[in-house]
């Protein structure tokens, strides 16, 4: 099976760390060197970038989730949008995770010290909301070890108990068809699946939950009029999700707005087939060398008791990572059948 990004991409290894890092496209790269270049010579206006390119990938990943970019808020991290819809909610009001979550989707709602936070297994989570729960927060795939909610079943039964949903599709996205607006929040760090520089994340929010949210860390960049709100108290904050923005880091967002350009040429549903179809072929070598892999349908293969190996597949240069135990492999679009044989090669000895 060949690559899906073609010429795009240019590793020098094996890798398959995606779930740690996506590699970034060539075009990505270009867009950050020429800014830089720009701003070395002053030529990068005066905010060092444009806010077009920005709202530019904001409108790409919106089409990429499903939503409109009226309902899309941009920002840095994951941890900072958590942090926003943490600050929301009431003393004394309840939490459901998946235990083993990513921590960024826990400490928010931790720091907090006034929250009920209860926990759950994954394939559990379902069953265990509850009329008190105000919120269940999960990610679509987990970090560890690549399992993938039932995001159905979850969905149905928050919305039984009126309780609202958090989901991080940072693991996920640009791999697993994201439907955004089936959730009340939804947060995406940009660095993985979705090819982007480190410092672009992405937050939506449904119209109704929109109202719930105060925009604690709200800027000029935040306000309807931006330029028009300089100094001062903004006087009116943008009436979009974009009230929730963060200052744009503008390097990051000129290689996010071309990575996620690149996702849409090609289509999540062709990159989703590729990326399965590799993680499928690797669990069946790992299965046919006596090792057992996390099952499922997920793009991310973990592997428990293979840890001591790591060091072996790093000098072979093939690149995966260590989680909980795990040793973890991450298949996506710039992957080929020759590095799933590769990997296994070196772990066959």
């Amino acid at each position: 099976m060949d690559s899906l990004g073609g010429a795009e991409f240019a590793p020098d290894m094996t890798y398959l760390n995606t779930s740690s890092c996506g590699l970034l496209p060539r075009r990505s790269v270009e867009a950050v060197q020429a800014l830089a270049r720009d701003n070395a010579t002053g030529r990068g206006g005066e905010g060092a970038g444009g806010f077009e390119t920005v709202d530019a990938a904001r409108d790409s990943f919106a089409r990429l989730a499903g939503v409109p970019a009226e309902r899309v808020a941009v920002g840095g991290s994951v941890a900072v949008h958590v942090g926003l819809i943490a600050s929301s909610l009431r003393p004394g009001d309840e939490v459901l995770f998946p235990e083993g979550e990513f921590s960024s989707v826990i400490t928010p709602f931790a720091v907090r010290g006034d929250l009920v936070l209860r926990y759950a297994p994954l394939e559990k989570l379902a069953g265990e909301v509850r009329p008190g729960t105000a919120l269940v927060a999960f990610s679509s795939a987990q970090s560890a070890d690549g399992r993938v909610a039932d995001l159905p079943a979850i969905r149905a039964a928050a919305a039984a108990h009126g309780a609202r949903t958090l989901l991080d599709a940072t693991q996920s996205a640009g791999w697993l068809p994201l439907d955004a607006g089936a959730y009340d929040y939804t947060v995406t760090g940009g660095f993985k699946f979705l090819l982007c520089p480190r410092g672009t994340s992405f937050l939506t929010v449904t119209e109704e939950a929109q109202g719930s949210l105060l925009p604690r860390h709200a800027g000029w960049v935040a306000a309807e009029d931006v330029w028009g709100s300089t100094y001062g108290p903004v006087e009116r904050l943008a009436t979009t999700a974009r009230r929730f923005d963060e200052p744009p880091a503008f390097l990051s967002y000129y290689g996010a707005e071309q990575s996620l350009a690149l996702l849409e040429e090609i289509g999540i549903d062709a990159i989703h087939a590729h990326d399965t179809a590799l993680a499928a072929r690797f669990r069946a070598g790992l299965t046919g060398l006596g090792h057992e892999p996390v099952p499922g349908e997920s793009a991310i293969v973990s592997v428990p008791g293979l840890t001591d190996r790591h060091p072996d597949l790093r000098r072979a240069r093939v690149a995966v990572s260590v989680r909980a135990g795990y040793v973890r492999a991450a298949f996506h679009l710039y992957n080929t059948t020759a590095d799933v044989d590769r990997a296994l090669d070196v772990l066959a000895g």
